[in-house]
């Protein structure tokens, strides 16, 4: 289902517009303020579980990205770029840690900046003790989950701004049957919104059900 939702989602990049705040919003003032120009920290790292939205805001960057759960030697880093963003630093294996404390000094030296995420905090990550001590130098915000709550206050929002008319236990049904993920909810809010347009049928449950469908059929 995951890889049929995530070719649902809308072609705009992610930003830190459209990035649902929720109890982030300390995190978010934080991060938006470490990006300005004038800020002249190095290094800031985000943590959380996965599906907080930390990939989000690396992407939302700017920064040359860089994702050590599909490159964890880091062999595609640019020395060129002076803004490195890199995903899961615990993925990272023995030539990936060299090759961010390398980018980190280098960075650091030069004046850039290098930002990570990781799923847990610094002090916490098994990794060899210089780089740990670097990622753990410089800014940290935590990230959290959105509750279920806020989650179905975003879906809301999002069906609003489409002028989808949902029944009221849809978005509980989704968040029961579906993965709870933001990127993924929303991609299956597309996914109804263009299946309940192309079918020309109100959007019901038994609709829902039919999506759901849908996007579970390999």
């Amino acid at each position: 289902m995951r890889q049929l939702l995530l070719d649902l989602l809308p072609p705009y990049p992610p930003r830190l517009d459209n990035f649902v705040v929720g109890g982030n919003s300390e995190a978010l003032t934080g991060f938006a303020a470490w990006l300005t120009p004038e800020n002249r920290e190095p290094s800031l790292l985000l943590w959380g579980e996965s599906g907080s939205g930390k990939t989000h805001l690396l992407r939302a960057s700017a920064a040359r990205f860089s994702d050590a759960a599909s490159d964890p030697s880091l062999t595609g880093i640019d020395e060129s770029q002076v803004f490195h963003a890199v995903d899961n630093v615990e993925r990272l294996n023995d030539s990936g840690q060299i090759a961010l404390f390398n980018l980190f000094n280098r960075l650091r030296s030069v004046g850039g900046r290098l930002l990570t995420s990781a799923n847990t905090p610094p002090l916490q990550l098994a990794l060899r003790d210089d780089l740990r001590t670097r990622l753990g130098s410089g800014l940290i915000y935590r990230v959290r989950v959105l509750t279920d709550d806020e989650k179905i206050e975003a879906l809301k929002t999002q069906a609003d701004e489409r002028r989808l008319n949902l029944p009221n236990d849809a978005l509980d049904y989704l968040l029961a049957r579906a993965p709870r993920d933001m990127r993924s909810l929303s991609a299956l809010l597309a996914a109804l919104d263009r299946y309940s347009l192309e079918h020309k049928r109100a959007i019901t449950l038994p609709l829902l059900r039919e999506v759901l469908q849908t996007s579970s059929t390999p």
